[in-house]
């Protein structure tokens, strides 16, 4: 009933497979500045400290996602907005020189770029953000009919971080009618989501919003309660930091014989399925099953169970990010039709290298980081496969 992939492969030496060929991907939302102050420990009120490291870079969701994906050797475009000021030419430099398309970001003459302050706590280990939105801010008029649909040709799919909610909106009607599958970062709930939410074939969430957003009695639940609500939802994955994460994908497949479960009851199985020496993100999962929840009802779908890699608290320098590395690599992951089995563990992996660095994108790996030889390989046999 279940299957565990431990991803922990040799390193070949064959030549990685080139980007894919429909690795178009546009993306709405947050782009700014970064302004981040590693210390030795958050200062107390009225306190006076010092930093023990500085770094000015790019930031903002969708901003921080789509610069993963560009590295890994998808060609994302960034539906954003900025001001015509320093911190704007600077956002711009960064994503040109990732690789990210800005032909569709709006340039403010006025106002200010979004921007935010970011505490590192090297003794706790977490981070706290103080954010400034920019202004004026985005509305659809920004985006004119004929940009909307040139950023939207050849898409292979459209991603949205919850921010720009008008705008973002008008973007996913479009990409809906035009069969472009849509993902959905659900950090919180936010003003016009839920909207966004009933377009959406994805969805990425914090570990806070589903039972938030369902008023469910617990995580799992939740989860079973979302793909009822949203049934052109294909999986929901949520993450839990260090705790790894758990999807639950709809399966279209129901067989008369299919076991009925109660999900939270099966999450309990899988955790007790996991092996806890490995030290590299692994994925576990149930087979086809129909998952009930109590007093919310039943969907036939498999529940997986991903483990975050275990960084050395020498390597563990900066969370920032991390949740946007996560789902840079899940977009390349849907882009190449990788196995749900393969895509977590993957995840993680890019979530994990970011976390090595100061910042939301100095620790972002490139397509040519041997550490990702294993997943882009096996990816590609796969789709090979596949393809015979």
């Amino acid at each position: 009933m279940y299957h565990c992939r431990n991803l922990r492969v040799k390193m070949s030496s064959d030549t990685l497979p080139p980007p894919p060929e429909k690795g178009i991907v546009v993306g709405c939302g947050g782009a700014s500045v970064d302004f981040l102050a590693a210390v030795a420990t958050y200062p107390k009120p009225d306190d006076k400290i010092r930093t023990t490291n500085l770094k000015v870079q790019g930031g903002g969701n969708a901003g921080n996602a789509l610069t993963c994906a560009a590295r890994l050797g998808l060609k994302p475009r960034l539906i954003s907005k900025i001001a015509d000021d320093t911190q704007g030419r600077d956002i711009l430099d960064e994503f040109v020189a990732d690789g990210v398309d800005t032909s569709f970001l709006v340039v403010s003459e006025q106002g200010n770029s979004p921007f935010t302050y970011v505490i590192v706590d090297h003794q706790t280990k977490t981070r706290t953000c103080i954010h400034t939105a920019g202004n004026p801010p985005m509305v659809p008029d920004d985006l004119s009919r004929e940009n909307l649909l040139s950023a939207l040709d050849g898409a292979r799919i459209a991603y949205f971080d919850g921010r720009l909610p008008e705008t973002a909106l008008v973007i996913a009607q479009e990409a809906a009618h035009k069969s472009i599958p849509i993902l959905i970062d659900a950090e919180r709930k936010r003003e016009g989501l839920d909207d966004l939410l009933k377009l959406a074939d994805y969805l990425i969430c914090s570990e806070k919003f589903p039972k938030a957003w369902t008023e469910a009695p617990s995580l799992p639940s939740a989860l079973v309660s979302i793909l009822l609500r949203l049934p052109n939802i294909n999986f929901v994955i949520v993450t839990l930091g260090e705790d790894g994460c758990i999807m639950l994908e709809r399966s279209v497949n129901e067989s008369s014989g299919t076991e009925e479960i109660d999900v939270d009851v099966l999450l309990e199985s899988l955790k007790q399925q996991q092996k806890d020496e490995s030290t590299s993100p692994t994925c576990i999962s149930s087979s086809v099953t129909r998952l009930g929840a109590k007093g919310i009802g039943t969907l036939c779908g498999r529940l997986f169970l991903g483990t975050a890699e275990k960084i050395p608290p020498s390597e563990l320098i900066d969370t920032t990010g991390a949740g946007d590395a996560f789902i840079g690599a899940v977009i390349y992951a849907i882009c190449v039709d990788m196995p749900a089995e393969q895509m977590l563990p993957f995840a993680a992996h890019v979530a994990a290298a970011n976390c090595r660095a100061l910042g939301a994108r100095t620790g972002l790996p490139y397509r040519t980081d041997p550490r990702l030889a294993p997943f882009l390989q096996q990816s590609s046999q796969v789709i090979t496969s596949l393809a015979k």
